[in-house]
């Protein structure tokens, strides 16, 4: 029996898997190497997951997670991983277990809208071309996170319109001063855009909302998925804002002529289906 987690910057979801029955399943925080330290990494898995995962040695430990990218990233996320677990353990990125999760062992192109957004070209193994996503601040299009970055800009600086930033400050209680302490003093500021992020889909009968959404997507085919051949291969889709958005994804997608094969919520079933024959 083997280990397999999937994470994004805001939650993690764990399985201990025999073949491809799931016997054991729990969700932690997001974990992820760029924003938390070894030790911090370390004190979430051991105090966060249920005793069961530390009952016996396993086969393995296949973690795919964002901000695992590059081999000193990694390299922290294995150490942590090792400790708790003493076995061996494979650490990989997001994107990967997105693109394994979508599309298992057929080739295709594979899409995070979640959190963050990132996108790949996959050849049913490895990732073979990949448009830096540049994150949050610089990128990450069409996430939940740019989608409140966008909103939570324009609902302080008035554009936004009055009676959703109305409805918006009676939901959380929150000041303008309070907002700008939350996100510019926070370590994981992209969470909490993220959150707000995520408020603008009961919102969108709203026009502004509507648009705000629909041109984050926009920006993301522009910025991403435009770089590869989007006709000659599938087109799927992971993250939670592609599901909560979905409609206003799929609208987008017509328009820019992207034929939208999957949308789902996660990636953990196909990363399972596809480590099936690993023991």
């Amino acid at each position: 029996m083997k280990i397999i987690a999937e994470s994004s910057s805001t939650r993690t979801e764990w399985a201990i898997v025999d073949g491809t029955q799931v016997v054991e399943h729990a969700f932690t925080t997001g974990l992820n190497p760029y924003f938390q330290s070894r030790r911090e990494l370390s004190h979430s898995i051991r105090l966060e997951l249920p005793e069961a995962f530390f009952r016996r040695r396993w086969s393995h430990v296949y973690f795919y997670g964002a901000g695992c990218a590059n081999k000193e990233k990694n390299k922290m996320m294995q150490s942590s991983l090792v400790a708790q677990f003493r076995t061996p353990v494979s650490v990989e990125s997001d994107l990967l277990g997105a693109a394994r999760g979508l599309l298992v062992h057929k080739p295709g192109l594979a899409c995070i809208i979640g959190t963050g957004s990132n996108s790949c070209l996959y050849d049913g193994h490895e990732i073979v071309r990949n448009v830096p996503p540049l994150g949050y601040i610089l990128g990450d299009e069409g996430s939940s996170a740019y989608l409140g970055k966008v909103f939570i800009a324009d609902m302080l600086k008035g554009i936004a319109p009055k009676d959703l930033t109305q409805k918006f400050f009676e939901k959380y209680s929150v000041t303008h001063n309070m907002l700008m302490d939350e996100i510019y003093t926070n370590t994981l500021p992209s969470r909490s855009l993220a959150k707000y992020g995520m408020f603008l889909a009961d919102c969108l009968d709203n026009a502004y909302v509507y648009q705000t959404v629909y041109g984050g997507f926009m920006r993301f085919f522009l910025r991403n998925l435009s770089a590869y051949d989007y006709t000659s291969y599938p087109v799927c889709v992971v993250g939670s804002a592609a599901v909560k958005f979905r409609p206003v994804l799929e609208c987008a997608a017509r328009d820019f002529g992207v034929d939208i094969a999957k949308v789902i919520p996660n990636s953990l079933p196909g990363i399972i289906e596809y480590h099936a024959q690993d023991d």
